[in-house]
């Protein structure tokens, strides 16, 4: 059994699947729910020559949504009558759940099968596929 287990979150459904089922299987473990701001994911030119000021003004959209993010974990872990540590990181969400779960002593992941849909799935490619690749600790994907 897991003593660290690492739950990446989203606003998915799968996501938030993913979390409840790290609280039910891992009961004694400590959770850490992650959630990685991709700058490049919300990043649309306005003709701004300012970038610094464009990626500031979304990062503090994107900060504010992980904000009410962990609020909904933090209800979740509570009706399971558990605590949460949370991380807010910014980067490539594969590549920075991968670094979390090394800098974090991680024991295993437990990530939801897919946060994107349609043609975005496509083109971006599925984070969890490329999380279970590249992790050093065992990963469980929860559909």
């Amino acid at each position: 059994m897991a003593d660290h287990v690492l739950v990446p979150m989203d606003t998915s459904e799968m996501a938030a699947r993913a979390l409840s089922f790290a609280l039910e299987e891992h009961p004694d473990a400590t959770i850490t729910v992650v959630h990685v701001i991709n700058p490049l994911e919300d990043a649309y030119m306005t003709g701004d020559d300012d970038l610094y000021a464009q990626f500031s003004a979304m990062e503090a959209v994107a900060k504010q949504r992980a904000a009410g993010l962990f609020e909904d974990v933090a209800e979740t872990a509570a009706a399971a009558g558990r605590e949460v540590d949370t991380e807010l990181v910014i980067g490539h969400p594969a590549r920075m759940i991968v670094e979390v779960a090394e800098n974090r002593d991680v024991d295993q992941i437990v990530i939801g099968s897919h946060g994107r849909s349609g043609v975005s799935r496509i083109l971006l490619g599925s984070v969890a596929e490329a999380v279970s690749r590249r992790s050093p600790v065992p990963v469980t994907i929860v559909k």
